[in-house]
């Protein structure tokens, strides 16, 4: 009887082992949990960046308004019935 419930105690022992301990086991199910959250973090990151570019595609696809908004303050363009001035900042110790 006592020789029984050594075997068992054993194979228990060496159960808990391989669940603990070995690859597959819980240790490395936490892990992969917890890589699964970091990438689930980024996967919403992109896919928020990833609808703003989306809007601002069809933005400029449809609208001319931001068409000519993003060629006045990139490419420093005007109308033709526009008059550019550009003014210079005032430094007091210029020489005169």
């Amino acid at each position: 009887m006592r020789l029984f419930i050594v075997i068992f105690t054993g194979l228990l022992v060496l159960l808990q082992y391989k669940l603990w301990m070995t690859d597959g086991g819980l240790r490395e199910v936490w892990q992969l949990e917890a890589a699964l959250g970091e990438q689930s973090e980024v996967n919403r990151s992109l896919a928020s960046r990833n609808a703003a570019l989306e809007a601002e595609v069809l933005d400029l696809k449809q609208g001319l308004d931001a068409v000519e908004e993003r060629a006045r303050a990139e490419l420093g363009m005007v109308r033709d019935d526009e008059t550019f001035y550009q003014i210079a900042p005032f430094r007091g110790d210029a020489p005169q």
